[in-house]
């Protein structure tokens, strides 16, 4: 922590705070971890990101929280570390942990069809072009909750390619906040897939589809469900699909136009209440919210004493789950990598452009969030931001600058 970082008094805690400690009794240091607070100052300097929050914890307590740049560039106020933030796809490791806590409890299975769940994927299709005429062939299988879990159900995003299946979903009211998780799944369900369930890593709308298998099984809404397992016990208070009007003043907010392409950006009010409480990226965050998740993950599926997950689940979460048979084409993939259920995972020391460690395992959201878990450091970190433009950029900054602070 810079010393004017720690100078400022803090307002009182939402959620209760993470212990903290000096960067060298932590195996950190100080003089490096600077060095990646004054990295992300000359990109706010330059005008590429508003502002960013950066925490990294090792051995159980933080060593580094530091808040620069605005939250939001219309206005003064300042980056704090009570900022709350749009966490898009980092909502899918917690709707992914809370999947298996129903497998814990015996109410499902990974090999379980989703259509046992949701009777809307019993008659689905795979699209295949021939001749430039479009194909609806029968399942080889049918797609697995493992198969969601992991992106390898043959479901897609709008965004990730455009091919004919793309385009259908482009043309559908599939991002609209406004249907319900059931209606969201019956219309993924009335779509073809991009390819046979458990052929190929695909990133995708699977973990919405894991959102009403929750609801689904638990007879509650996808929030409430949340709430109740995970949240409350973590006491992730801010942690939910919107936030209230008291909060206006918290909000971060991205450039109006993408500073490297001068695209317009256009993200969810986090005041508004949507219908739709997306599984794969609907929810509201702070830093230290989703710390404390993490520092659950690095514990081995508890905190202060509450247990969420089994360690040996969480192991297998933390494992990949792609086989060289599974066709891996995708910029979200780093090399040296593999996937899990809900979390990438190095595979290999080497091949990726940045440091880490083999079994570390972490995701990141499309507005410019990122974490990370390093069981054998014992150490994550997290990175705050929006700027969905610079996020790729930023991801490999700061896992560089932080692994070179490891002592």
């Amino acid at each position: 922590m810079t010393a004017q970082t720690a100078a400022k008094p803090l307002a009182a805690p939402r959620t209760p705070p993470l212990p903290q400690a000096r960067p060298e009794s932590l195996g950190l240091s100080s003089s490096r971890l600077q060095r990646v607070s004054d990295a992300f100052k000359r990109d706010i300097d330059k005008g590429t990101i508003p502002g960013v929050t950066i925490l990294v914890a090792r051995r159980g307590q933080i060593g580094w929280f530091d808040a620069l740049g605005k939250q939001n560039p219309a206005a003064t106020a300042p980056m704090a570390r009570d900022t709350l933030f749009r966490i898009f796809s980092m909502t899918k490791p917690i709707v992914s942990i809370g999947v298996m806590t129903l497998l814990e409890e015996g109410h499902l299975l990974l090999t379980d069809p989703i259509a046992k769940y949701i009777p809307e994927f019993s008659n689905q299709k795979v699209a295949v072009e021939h001749n430039g005429k479009l194909d609806l062939v029968p399942l080889a299988r049918p797609i697995t909750i493992q198969d969601l879990l992991r992106h390898t159900s043959g479901i897609t995003y709008e965004h990730s390619g455009n091919g004919p299946v793309h385009q259908m979903y482009q043309q559908s009211k599939v991002r609209s906040r406004k249907i319900s998780n059931a209606e969201h799944a019956a219309l993924v369900a009335s779509m073809p897939l991009v390819c046979q369930p458990g052929s190929e890593w695909n990133y995708s709308r699977s973990t919405d589809i894991l959102g009403r298998l929750l609801e689904v099984v638990s007879g509650k809404t996808l929030g409430a469900f949340l709430t109740e397992r995970i949240l409350a016990p973590l006491q992730m208070t801010e942690t939910a699909f919107h936030t209230g009007e008291e909060n206006a003043p918290r909000l971060a907010e991205a450039f109006a136009a993408d500073p490297w392409t001068g695209e317009k950006i256009q993200l969810f009010n986090m005041l508004d209440r949507p219908v739709m409480e997306s599984g794969g990226g609907g929810l509201v965050s702070t830093t230290m919210d989703y710390a404390r998740f993490c520092q659950l993950l690095l514990n081995g599926g508890t905190l202060e004493g509450t247990r969420i997950i089994g360690r040996k689940t969480l192991e297998l979460m933390a494992s990949n789950h792609l086989s060289s048979a599974v066709k891996v084409d995708s910029p979200l993939m780093p090399a040296g990598h593999g996937f899990g259920l809900g979390f990438a995972v190095r595979t290999d020391q080497g091949m990726a452009p940045f440091p880490g460690t083999v079994g570390q395992f972490f995701w990141s959201g499309i507005a410019g969030t990122f974490f990370w878990i390093d069981p054998k450091e014992e150490l994550f970190a997290v990175f705050m931001s929006q700027g969905p433009g610079q996020r790729e950029y930023f991801r490999t900054l700061v896992r560089s600058l932080v692994y070179a602070a490891v002592e």
